[in-house]
């Protein structure tokens, strides 16, 4: 994103994510553009014929560059932008491949409406069935042609406490954070049957992190024993893990736990170096916590999962699939950012 365009977003007065918010479902599932940022997160792990393994990651951002009476009538202003990423990942052929695209709304582009219950970017989308919340991807790019239906086997959580997932000291460093933590895959892949499971996040806030906080690792954990759990820990620039990091256990029968920093411990043991941008990633990682009696091994299911911003003002970042075994097994996937340069949200 063009540097100019960051600096006119920072100067809109957006709403800041608070304690309080009154969530409104299926309303708070789409679009929030008094807020800044805002983000719908699909990762998950499929297997085709003869169980051939894959992992996808589909995400639709927006970025709110200004609001209010504009003198430029244009449908093609730029009063937010609209960026997306798709991933998909061969693990049995040992293939990572992305793509990106950055729109403006335009003549119908991009954008989300609630009244078509849909998400897109291109052709790139996430339409709802307002009955039932099942969401149907589809995404076509260079050698991927993916479309698959979303089932919840779980109601949607509310991540953090109050209302909010709290990310620093203050009001409005936090987000509004929803997940569904099991979604039933099914559909195709190159024309291909695929199916397995999926996690889906949707994020709104205006101002998270701050200026110490370098970036986050973040789990998605799917356990045999239809359990879940969502671990996030926040990396400081001084080495150091913030207070603020926590996490969300999903019990078998849907209840959600709220899980503080002291509950977990999340313990990198192996690294890979890039070499596209030499920047050094755990991936594999001891997951820990007693009080649950769990105890994970978390593993990459290949280490080159990186997704790089040909944009300096991008982000680089490493997303990908990835196993678990120990108390429990189960697939997930991981996210980790700060790597190659602190983030800025």
């Amino acid at each position: 994103m063009p540097f100019l365009l960051l600096f006119l977003a920072a100067l809109v007065d957006f709403r800041q994510a608070v304690p309080g918010y009154q969530y409104q479902f299926p309303r708070d599932h789409f679009n929030h553009p008094e807020f800044r940022t805002e983000w719908w997160y699909y990762t998950g792990n499929l297997r085709g014929p003869g169980g051939h393994r894959y992992g996808f990651e589909l995400v639709f951002f927006r970025q709110g560059q200004r609001r209010g009476p504009s003198p430029n009538p244009s449908a093609w202003r730029a009063d937010d932008l609209y960026l997306a990423h798709l991933a998909l990942t061969d693990i049995d052929a040992h293939r990572f491949r992305y793509y990106k695209r950055l729109n403006r709304a335009g003549p119908g582009i991009a954008g989300i409406a609630f009244e078509d219950r849909r998400i897109w970017n291109g052709n790139w989308e996430s339409r709802w069935d307002p009955a039932s919340d099942t969401q149907t991807l589809s995404a076509i790019a260079d050698g991927i042609r993916l479309s698959l239906r979303l089932t919840p086997q779980k109601p949607a959580i509310i991540q953090g406490e109050n209302g909010v997932s709290q990310k620093a000291e203050g009001l409005g460093k936090a987000s509004y954070y929803v997940s569904f933590p099991r979604l039933e895959a099914d559909g195709t892949l190159n024309g291909a049957p695929v199916s397995g499971t999926a996690w889906m996040d949707h994020e709104w806030f205006s101002n998270q992190l701050e200026s110490f906080e370098q970036g986050w690792d973040w789990f998605s954990i799917q356990l045999d024993n239809h359990t879940e759990l969502m671990l996030f820990q926040l990396r400081r620039t001084d080495g150091g893990i913030d207070p603020y990091s926590s996490g969300t256990y999903v019990a078998a029968d849907g209840r959600a736990t709220h899980l503080k920093r002291s509950d977990f411990e999340l313990q990198p043991v192996e690294f890979w170096t890039s070499p596209h941008t030499h920047a050094r990633y755990p991936i594999r990682w001891r997951v820990s916590i007693p009080g649950l009696k769990v105890a994970l091994d978390c593993a990459a299911a290949i280490p080159d999962q990186e997704l790089v911003s040909e944009d300096a003002a991008g982000p680089t970042y490493w997303e990908g699939a990835v196993t678990y075994s120990g108390s429990a097994s189960g697939v997930g996937y991981l996210e980790m950012t700060g790597y190659t340069k602190a983030m800025r949200l």
